[in-house]
């Protein structure tokens, strides 16, 4: 190959980190590793990596991919210059448009103007589950020989958390706590959660959330019954997660759901939607709920709270399930369709 594939490192430096952020770090990461010559990393400074970035990724990053020559540009957060037909874009979901009041006005114009023509123009298009490709047909009329669906791998960070309390300290978490992780916006549902913290309350657990805003969505109403412990890194949470009775999460729309595994690899009971992309992510092995039902995921929590055998055996299931999800499976799985591309 004459010239690397270029990645589109924005999205791997921004501070606050989720799914789309890991997405980044890791096929920045491995990629290079995989196929030293055969890919080239290039992002703006920190200070654009964010909505300031826009521009550099629309202008900035085709002229540069035009300069040398670059047979295709990854960019695995959602977006990609529109008006480039070198791009291979991972589009983690179709949320803003299911689900438009989550989002300000600004940012929903930007989607619905570039989401559908970046699914149409771009060489292929990468997603994380089989509910994602069906909403990207569906929604943006995407080809469906073009959208190849890779599951995402468990960070190493979740493999393996330090026996430590220095976390569980630093948040006065002194009892048994379940716990979800979320962004704060309205779609991952946490107020239908209000039931189970008191029903865990009454046996003497906390419900605690992890999670921050992005200055895109509209933030929801605080849920009063839930302690809210706000962002945090990958050290902190690992150590949340292996030392919880329970996850849960009770989103009504996600394009997978990488928190489900990451608690499962720590060895985690989970109790999750049975909807969108999350019956996927668990792969049958955590609690699948409606996440209209508050009452559904009380029991459903308190059972496992209760049952030493139930939080064993989905203990037991949640390690079989992730095993094998590794970010290197992905990363190889990202290289071998962008190599079919050129």
């Amino acid at each position: 190959m004459a010239a690397p594939i270029l990645i589109d490192g924005r999205a791997a430096t921004r501070g606050q980190v989720g799914g789309v952020e890991r997405w980044a770090q890791e096929l920045v990461t491995r990629l290079p590793l995989i196929a030293p010559t055969d890919y080239r990393v290039v992002a703006p400074s920190a200070r654009f990596a964010h909505r300031l970035g826009y521009p550099w990724e629309q202008v900035v990053l085709p002229i540069q991919a035009a300069k040398c020559d670059a047979p295709l540009i990854l960019c695995p957060a959602n977006l990609a210059p529109v008006a480039s037909d070198r791009a291979v874009v991972v589009i983690h979901d179709a949320a803003p448009l299911r689900y438009p009041s989550d989002y300000s006005r600004s940012y929903m114009a930007m989607q619905r103007l570039l989401l559908p023509r970046l699914v149409a123009r771009s060489r292929a298009v990468i997603t994380p589950s089989h509910f994602s490709r069906n909403e990207l047909v569906e929604l943006c009329a995407a080809d469906p020989r073009k959208v190849h669906v890779v599951a995402p791998g468990v960070s190493d960070h979740f493999r393996v958390a330090a026996d430590s309390t220095d976390a569980l300290e630093r948040f006065s978490l002194q009892r048994p706590y379940v716990i979800t992780v979320a962004s704060r916006v309205a779609r991952k549902n946490l107020e239908v959660l209000d039931r189970s913290a008191e029903r865990l309350a009454d046996l003497g657990i906390d419900l605690v959330a992890v999670g921050g805003s992005r200055a895109e969505m509209v933030r929801p109403p605080a849920v009063g019954s839930i302690r809210d412990l706000g962002p945090m890194g990958d050290r902190d949470l690992a150590e949340l997660y292996r030392s919880a009775l329970a996850f849960v999460l009770p989103s009504k729309y996600e394009g997978y759901g990488l928190p489900v595994i990451e608690a499962m690899a720590l060895g985690t009971a989970v109790v999750c939607s049975a909807t969108t992309g999350l019956a996927e992510a668990a792969g049958g092995a955590a609690l699948l709920v409606d996440p209209d039902d508050g009452m559904a995921i009380a029991e459903a929590l308190v059972s496992i709270a209760s049952s030493e055998e139930l939080r064993s055996s989905l203990i037991e299931k949640g390690y079989g399930r992730t095993a094998g999800l590794t970010w290197q499976k992905t990363a190889e799985s990202v290289d071998l369709i962008c190599k079919s591309l050129i």
